[in-house]
């Protein structure tokens, strides 16, 4: 008798389950994998859904309307900070994304505040209008000589070409992403590039792609080395995917401490609220299903619905398609 039917008796629920609707198990009844935090070795913060911009295919569904997710201030964030070094979990890196960070007014401050604690800074951004503003360049040009070994901006570039990077984030967004990149390099930044996966293409010829690109525009980056240029699976919903098992790391080879919610969690601001939320990962914005807790030290320990003592339960899309057998992290 496998474990739904075992349970049946508790939860009628389950006799017409769904695919990723029960916490504890799949829609064929099997154990649902979970994931415990190892160490939290990347928090991110993210800062906002505003976007200068509106892609395509963007899963947070950023935009300049959309504000969802509201700004986090530095006071908020320096509070982050603070329990941060009280819990002593093993973060190193504090992340920043968006919609586009540097939307956010304070976003210079944030990023200063974690350096000064001796935090390495990952900060996502199309690097575009926003972070070209003449403020924010003076900023970052003043946290580049203080702190420049420990700050990184991660650039998204969904292509290696003007007219597939257009296609998912419109008209005229080549050349101003083009001309961030270029002032970045040129200021002696730690760069990375993210691209997508989503071209028909292997990895192989995306890759070979960017490196022509690099080539072309004296770029000192590596397209091979997956930390310099990222390129993410896609999260479309609409794909079939199956559910995560606890049988499935061994079928898949694949190390649950290798997965996202291991060493992640995100922190967030939702409208109209005036507390913070701690989630898994970056991938679960909106679905309050997989709320941690309004801090850190409450969500070591958040039980019930989708959590158990801390651990995930794999219960969502992305966290099949994305994480399990996309082998995707934001982290990388």
């Amino acid at each position: 008798m496998n474990e739904l039917n075992i349970h049946l008796k508790d939860d009628n629920r389950l006799k017409k389950l769904g695919k990723f609707e029960h916490p504890e198990f799949t829609a064929k009844g099997e154990l649902r994998a979970s994931v415990k935090l190892a160490e939290l070795e990347t928090l991110w913060i993210n800062t906002g859904t505003l976007c200068n911009i509106e892609c395509v295919n963007c899963y947070i569904e950023s935009s300049p309307k959309n504000d969802r997710l509201v700004y986090i201030s530095a006071a908020e964030h320096e509070g982050v900070l603070e329990e941060v070094k009280r819990l002593q979990i093993g973060t190193k890196e504090i992340a920043y994304t968006g919609g586009e960070p540097f939307l956010n007014p304070d976003m210079v401050a944030m990023a200063r505040q974690s350096l000064v604690q001796d935090f390495e800074v990952l900060i996502l951004t199309n690097a575009m209008q926003p972070m070209q503003r003449k403020a924010v360049k003076s900023g970052l040009l003043e946290l580049q000589k203080s702190h420049g070994k420990k700050l990184t901006l991660r650039v998204s570039l969904d292509h290696y070409s003007k007219a597939l990077h257009e296609k998912e984030r419109g008209p005229n967004s080549w050349s101003k992403t083009i001309e961030g990149i270029d002032w970045l390099l040129d200021h002696g930044f730690n760069v990375a590039i993210a691209g997508r996966t989503c071209w028909e293409e292997s990895e192989a010829e995306s890759r070979a792609g960017f490196a022509d690109l690099f080539s072309i525009r004296d770029w000192k980056l590596d397209a091979s080395d997956p930390t310099q240029l990222v390129l993410f699976p896609e999260m479309d919903e609409t794909v079939d995917v199956p559910e995560i098992t606890t049988e499935c790391w061994d079928i898949l080879d694949v190390n649950p401490n290798d997965i996202m919610c291991a060493t992640s969690r995100m922190i967030v601001k939702r409208k109209g609220q005036d507390r913070l939320t701690v989630l898994p990962c970056t991938l679960l914005p909106y679905d309050e299903a997989f709320d941690m807790g309004s801090n850190l030290e409450q969500s070591l320990t958040a039980n019930g619905g989708m959590f158990d003592e801390g651990a995930v339960k794999l219960c969502h899309h992305n966290c099949a398609k994305f994480c399990v057998l996309g082998g995707g992290s934001c982290s990388a």
